[in-house]
């Protein structure tokens, strides 16, 4: 089972941005505990700020592996482009977030992602990667 787990914008600094949603872990650090756990599941891993640059990801992932986790993080609520790049690629995509978007502002219950993902997984913090690739597990 190969997962490739894609983040978009300021996930690169989490640790830092707003530890009282986010925590306190880098996700270097929890990506390696990710690893440690589920070693019978081959995890990459890819993180930009750049709206193209995760788009291209995608479609390069898409007959690569067999699921895509995506936090797209800010870029959910306003990238049409990356709503279809999911809806024109054949691997199963799971849209997670680490904070409940639905409780924060009313911009973060849109999402562009949504529509075209197989599942989404919001609010659980880092543990929402866990339970999303749980969900191809099984």
């Amino acid at each position: 089972m190969k997962i490739h787990i894609i983040n978009g914008p300021n996930l690169n600094i989490l640790g830092k941005r707003e530890p009282e949603i986010y925590g306190n872990s880098t996700f270097k650090d929890y990506f390696s505990e990710l690893q440690f756990e589920f070693k019978d599941v081959e995890l990459s891993y890819f993180q930009s700020n750049i709206e193209g640059e995760l788009i291209s990801e995608l479609q390069e992932a898409d007959d690569n592996v067999d699921g895509i986790i995506l936090n797209a993080a800010a870029y959910t609520h306003t990238s049409v482009a990356i709503g279809d790049a999911i809806k024109a690629i054949s691997t199963p995509v799971i849209e997670v977030h680490i904070s409940n978007t639905h409780a924060r502002e009313d911009f973060r219950k849109t999402s562009y992602v949504s529509p075209n993902a197989f599942g989404i997984i919001i609010g659980f913090g880092l543990r929402s990667y866990e339970l999303a690739i749980r969900s191809f597990l099984d």
